[in-house]
């Protein structure tokens, strides 16, 4: 594993001038990675798409469908049973199963709102952004010094720190998943 520093930039052009810049520096052309990142749920990370096997915001839903369905049920049943004189002995039944599909829509609340963020333990930092990426492998301080200075030089944004592996021009272990630590 080395230390990996990145940078985001607008334009493929400036993308080609930090390569070159990067190869004056000293750098090999096999541990320097260009390439696109999706924006976030666009990484096509599983078979039918997305980032996630399943959506985030719904983890909860089949509790939450389960005890409003119950709730209801049990609701729909006593309110039921008040119509037993006008209804006979399916008022009962049938304010059950109209209780529970009712409990069970209205329980969906349980389901994370749109955009609430994901609970990642106190780490707020914010995701990847999309765009051009430019990432260096480096052995020491001193190269990644330098190659910090030529990224901001150059204009590169979020410029970040991980760790990974870059042969042959192709940042193996990249992950567009992952939280970028700012470098």
């Amino acid at each position: 594993m080395s230390t990996i520093i990145a940078g985001h930039f607008q334009l493929q052009d400036e993308i080609a001038d930090a390569r070159l810049a990067l190869l004056d520096a000293g750098f090999a052309a096999t541990r320097i990675s260009s390439f696109y990142v999706n924006p976030p749920g666009q990484h096509d990370l599983y078979e039918l798409g997305g980032d996630h096997d399943k959506s985030p915001g719904a983890k909860d839903s089949d509790e939450g469908v389960v005890q409003g369905g119950a709730t209801g049920a049990v609701a729909g049943a006593l309110a039921g049973a008040a119509t037993i004189p006008i209804s006979g002995p399916l008022g009962p039944v049938v304010g059950a199963l109209v209780g529970a599909h009712v409990g069970s829509l209205y329980s969906l609340h349980k389901m994370k709102e749109r955009g609430e963020p994901e609970d990642d333990g106190g780490n707020r930092r914010p995701p990847r952004k999309a765009g051009m990426m430019i990432a260096v492998a480096v052995d020491d301080g001193a190269q990644e010094a330098r190659a910090l200075d030529i990224l901001r030089r150059l204009g590169g944004r979020d410029i970040e720190r991980a760790e990974g592996q870059i042969s042959g021009g192709d940042w193996r272990d990249f992950d567009p998943n992952s939280l970028p630590l700012p470098a």
